[in-house]
Order: structure tokens, then sequence, then C-alpha cells
């Protein structure tokens, strides 16, 4: 029996979850062992490196406007992995800095009201509140305060909801008026040399940051043959190999159920830094995940409802 193109998307989408949790895994041993601003330009440069072979052609086809696009993407992404790295060097439980991170999915449509007035899907005004009860029992484990590393995790969450809505008007053609009331249409950059740019912009701007704040010398000092492999690992399979396929199973099909299948990430993530680094969390702690795991559900609910239709209808018409 053929693969119909959404269930094709749907299962590629399924695989680069577990790429993106299994980059978790690669991202906190290297950040154990070397500057963790150092270790995501590395990362990012090596991945940009990549994709730009592949990529070649797309990135000489950007006029200088698309550039510059690509470039604020780049930019407010490269802030973002910055908090999101100095959380995970920080961190106690990966997992927990998971499901923070994830938060940024139910801020996307918040930060698209606040900033390009944007109507907000009811669903939205049901998550925001379960998220916040999630992040309110993470924080209570130390008596209603949060730690660093949380408290950079919650800022990369912030900061990737906006890099999500700049992302998206990107890969698309929109439309914007000037001052004098002239429609501008901006065309969609494609979503390979879009990738490919922001990426290298991540690189550098951390890059610029470790040069700033951390010690280099000390790092070169303690590279190890282990090291370099986890900073490939993550180049390799936990960015180039990932945006690749996300980017492939996105062009596949409009009708996928993405948007719900990406929020597993989270959940893969807890599961392998328990079989990993043998993480264990308190009761509180996975109340806490599993209040922001619902409020990911709640905020997708119309994508979860349309899933379950089909897997219902697919059962009924079996029997």
């Amino acid at each position: 029996m053929p693969v119909n193109q959404a269930h094709k998307a749907d299962l590629l989408l399924l695989v680069v979850t577990l790429l993106a949790a299994i980059s978790w895994m690669f991202s906190r041993e290297a950040v154990l062992a070397m500057p963790p601003l150092l270790f995501m330009s590395l990362r990012f440069l090596l991945a940009a490196s990549l994709l730009a072979m592949v990529a070649h052609r797309q990135l000489r086809r950007l006029s200088g406007q698309q550039l510059v696009r690509c470039v604020r993407v780049g930019a407010v992404f490269g802030i973002a992995m910055s908090c999101w790295v100095m959380g995970l060097a920080m961190a106690e439980h990966v997992g927990e800095g998971a499901f923070l991170t994830s938060l940024g999915v139910v801020l996307v449509p918040v930060i698209a009201r606040l900033i390009f007035a944007e109507p907000v899907p009811g669903s939205t005004w049901l998550a925001l509140p379960v998220a916040a009860a999630g992040l309110a029992l993470l924080s209570l484990e130390q008596g209603l305060h949060l730690e660093a590393g949380q408290l950079f995790f919650v800022a990369a969450a912030t900061i990737f909801a906006l890099y999500f809505n700049l992302n998206t008007r990107a890969a698309n053609t929109i439309s914007t008026t000037d001052r004098s009331g002239n429609a501008i249409e901006h065309p969609r950059i494609p979503a390979l040399a879009l990738t490919t740019v922001v990426l290298a912009v991540v690189g550098v701007l951390t890059g610029g940051l470790s040069a700033i704040f951390e010690p280099w010398g000390e790092a070169a000092a303690n590279a190890t043959f282990e090291l370099a492999i986890w900073v490939i690992l993550s180049a390799t399979v936990g960015t180039a190999l990932r945006f690749l396929v996300q980017t492939y199973a996105q062009s596949l099909s409009l009708h996928s159920h993405g948007v719900v299948i990406m929020v597993l990430e989270p959940m893969w993530t807890a599961l392998m830094a328990a079989a990993w680094f043998g993480e264990q969390m308190t009761l509180m702690q996975l109340a806490g995940c599993a209040l922001i795991f619902l409020s990911l559900l709640v905020n997708r609910w119309r994508a979860v409802r349309s899933l379950l239709k089909q897997a219902l209808s697919r059962v009924s018409t079996h029997h």
C-alpha cells in the first residue's frame, strides 16, 4: 500500500523530533567539557557549511533584501540559542529544560499578536494558564524561585516564539503596507537557503559572544577526541540533518499533523536524559512537565482533534 505524502511527512517529522531529542544529549556532553557559546558557534558554522553545499544554487539567487531578512531571523535565533545553551550548561535536569523550552510553542501566537497584530486562537488562551501552572510547579520545587538555568530556558522559549514568527514570515510571501499606504510584496525565501543563512548567522553571533565572554585558551588546552565527536555529531545529526529532514517533510504536504508530532520532542528528550544521564525527576517536577505537555496539546487542539477523528474513522472502516 503506497504511503501518501501527508503520512510520509508525518513519519519524517517523527524522525525530526527524535533527532532533536538526541541532539540535546550531544549538546549536553559537549557543554560539560567546553565553553557553551564556543560550542554553539562551532556547531552552527559547521552545520551551515554542510547545508551550503546543498543550498548553493538557492543562496546565489537571494536578493539583497532577502539576505537582510535572513540575517534578521538568524540574529533573533542566535540570541535564543545563546540563552538555550547557557540554560543547558547550568541545568540540573535536561528533561525539565526540554519542557521549559517547549513553552515557546504556546507563546508563538501571543508574540504574533503583540508584534504583528495577528488574531490569537482560542486554544492558546486555554493553553497559557495550563503552561503557567506547569512552570509554577517546576519553580515551587526550590521554594518559589526559578534557578538560573530555568530562567535561561524560559528566556530562550520566549525568543524562540519570536524567531518562529519571523521565520514563518520569511519562508512565505507576505504583503506589508508602507507609510504612504502602498502595498509591498515580500517574496518568500527558499527554505534551504533561509535555513543555511540563519544557521551561519547563529554561528557568527555566538562566536562573537564567546570571544568576548569565554576563555578560548583553556578550551583549546582541554580539547579531546571525544569532545570533537560530540561537536561533529551535534552539527551533522542534530543540526544539518535535522533541518534538512524537517524542510523536506514540510515541503511534502500542507496537511501533515506535524504541529502535533513536534510536541513529542520534550518527551523523547526527558526519556533519553533518564537513560543517558540517569536523570530522575521528583513527583512535582513530573507534574510540572506533564502540565506543560498538556498545554502543548491544548494549544494544538484543532490538529489533535483532526488526528483523533482520522484514527477513529480508520478503526471503524476496518471493523
